[in-house]
């Protein structure tokens, strides 16, 4: 059973900066595509951010427009790992943030638990 492994979360002032990183925790385990969602209270998960690991479109992300030009995705495939670098950080990006991956072959979603991310004013 392949876990994500989070970390990097907390507390940051507005306009401070946090890093994210995932790992998966096989090294067998192949994806197609990392990223992140987050769930503010009493709100959906959304998209934050993901890149394709593999293929011809390997590299290739799709980054949600709340978070553009202040938070950047990026990628180690030998460690099976994904970032994310958060800048210039707001309130409103309060919320838990949640890894994901699709498995390369099974198209199976697996998700972490979680890590919170609070941006204080």
């Amino acid at each position: 059973q392949v876990q994500l492994v989070e970390s990097g979360g907390g507390l940051v002032q507005a306009g401070g900066s946090l890093r994210l990183s995932c790992a998966a925790s096989t090294s067998i385990f192949r994806a197609n595509v990392m990223g992140w969602y987050r769930q503010a209270p009493g709100k959906q998960r959304d998209l934050v951010a993901t890149i394709t690991m593999t293929g011809a479109r390997s590299g290739s992300t799709n980054v949600a427009d709340s978070v553009k030009g202040r938070f950047t995705i990026s990628r180690d495939n030998a460690k099976n790992t994904v970032y994310l670098e958060m800048n210039s950080l707001k309130p409103e990006d309060t919320a838990v943030y949640y890894c994901y991956a699709q498995g390369q072959y099974s198209k199976i979603d697996y998700w972490g638990k979680g890590t919170p991310v609070t941006v204080s004013s």
